[in-house]
């Protein structure tokens, strides 16, 4: 794959600590591929050096019994600890791997002693552009299981960030198609105490539990959770008519379903910095860590540290601009522009993104935008066709206040101005009172308070 492609193709950092791809290229090669969920396919394969994506996709749909769906719904990625790539039917995934050291070089911060040593490993897992609203109505039980198991993945990992009340029904869910019906005799708080790793996020109960929490002992720390848990894996009832293959892909389904309502489901997802607002009058600032999702729903700015939501913005909600540094020490600039708001005014705000993968980006949005296009068109062009039912809000719990997957403009030091004509002019900053209240009580004032004022400076 010649770099210049991965513009259409992806991603970013963040990755596997799991095993290499095989690189022998003896007549019979054995190739691993790895699941999302820890599960290893070995294949022994001939011609791997001139074997594309697409060919191997079907060994592994037929090792996997899958149906001919299932090209469509996933995608071979090559994934590191420093870079993760989405390849194309037509890519060589022994090809691309040979060339790792070079896609590190170009688009990561790979340590010197790491860019000839690291190697990729070679992942069997969802297609970025196979839209989310046609996973609901996918009946394979197989595709299923594979969708639940990645979006259950990136949810205990704190790739997707999701508030604790609602990561209880999502836990919920995996303990019902992990464990069976629910059975007062035998799931209890002391059984699912050993087992909560495997049903919600690690980070945000470690979060949750506070300064104080430390000094207790450790099982009441976890007291809440498990009792949350099992609150709601208690409330799961199944149809009794129902057999046990259709209620399991109904918890599939609903697991995914509640995943939909993250704008950065099914995202790609790439490494860059931001600046810090200015701390102190000292004006110590510095950059901060985050993760940038780009998905067909938007493009998302997550907090890499703390797994909260510091922008997200659907395509029509922002403009963007990539910008390349002629220092090859120096990351390049993907800019994003958004409508907001500062003291009242409406204004224009720029988000400055650091990253060697500003490129990358740049063509993942340019290339989302396009598939929109292209799957509208004809939409457009068939008047007769009935428009497709409009899906019911259920957005509710996501807007509660201080949820993790809310805007947090406040976080952000971005660039603001309004446009008038062909001027653009910064907004001043104001405040209503002086940070010193001590003054001179007496003769000519030396300081006075900035007042509040609408009133725009040239910038």
């Amino acid at each position: 794959m010649d770099p210049s492609e991965t513009r259409n193709v992806l991603e970013s950092s963040g990755g596997s600590q799991r095993g290499s791809v095989s690189s022998s290229v003896a007549r019979h090669s054995e190739v691993l591929v790895y699941l999302v969920n820890d599960s290893v396919i070995q294949l022994s394969l001939e011609n791997l050096t001139s074997l594309t994506a697409g060919e191997l996709g079907r060994s592994v749909r037929e090792t996997l019994q899958l149906p001919d769906q299932a090209q469509e719904v996933f995608s071979f990625w090559l994934v590191s600890p420093f870079l993760e790539l989405q390849l194309k039917p037509k890519h060589h995934p022994y090809k691309v791997s040979r060339q790792w050291p070079d896609l590190l070089y170009r688009f990561t911060k790979c340590p010197t002693d790491d860019l000839v040593h690291d190697e990729p490993s070679l992942q069997f897992r969802k297609n970025v552009f196979f839209p989310k609203g046609k996973e609901l109505q996918i009946e394979d039980e197989g595709i299923l299981r594979l969708l639940y198991e990645e979006a259950k993945f990136n949810i205990l990992e704190g790739r997707y960030p999701y508030d604790l009340e609602d990561c209880f029904q999502l836990g919920a869910l995996a303990c019902r198609i992990e464990l069976g019906p629910f059975d007062q005799d035998q799931h209890n708080q002391a059984f699912l105490r050993e087992k909560l790793d495997l049903f919600l996020p690690a980070h945000l109960c470690k979060k949750h539990g506070g300064f104080l929490a430390a000094f207790r002992p450790r099982g009441a720390k976890q007291h809440g959770y498990e009792e949350g848990l099992l609150a709601s894996f208690r409330q799961l009832v199944d149809d009794a008519a129902c057999e046990e293959s259709e209620a399991l892909k109904l918890h599939y389904r609903e697991y995914l379903r509640k995943c939909h309502l993250l704008r950065y489901y099914g995202s790609a997802m790439f490494a860059g910095e931001i600046d810090k607002p200015v701390q102190s009058f000292l004006h110590r600032n510095g950059r901060k860590l985050v993760t940038i999702a780009i998905s067909l729903d938007g493009v998302s700015v997550m907090d890499s540290k703390e797994k909260c939501v510091l922008l997200a913005l659907c395509f029509h909600e922002l403009s963007w601009e990539y910008t390349s540094s002629e220092d090859e020490v120096a990351d390049d600039i993907l800019w994003l522009e958004f409508d907001g708001e500062e003291g009242g005014a409406v204004v224009n705000k720029l988000l400055k993104v650091y990253s060697k993968q500003a490129e990358l980006m740049s063509g993942m949005i340019e290339y989302c935008i396009d598939f929109h296009s292209a799957v509208e068109t004809p939409l457009a062009q068939d008047a007769g066709a009935a428009k497709p039912p409009r899906p019911t809000e259920r957005r509710g719990k996501l807007k509660r206040q201080n949820s993790v997957v809310c805007n947090r403009i406040q976080q952000l030091a971005t660039i603001d101005y309004v446009e008038e004509g062909k001027e653009i002019k910064r907004v001043k900053p104001k405040r209503a009172a002086s940070f010193f209240t001590r003054q001179l009580s007496q003769g000519p004032a030396s300081y006075s308070a900035v007042e509040v004022t609408e009133t725009l400076e040239q910038g």
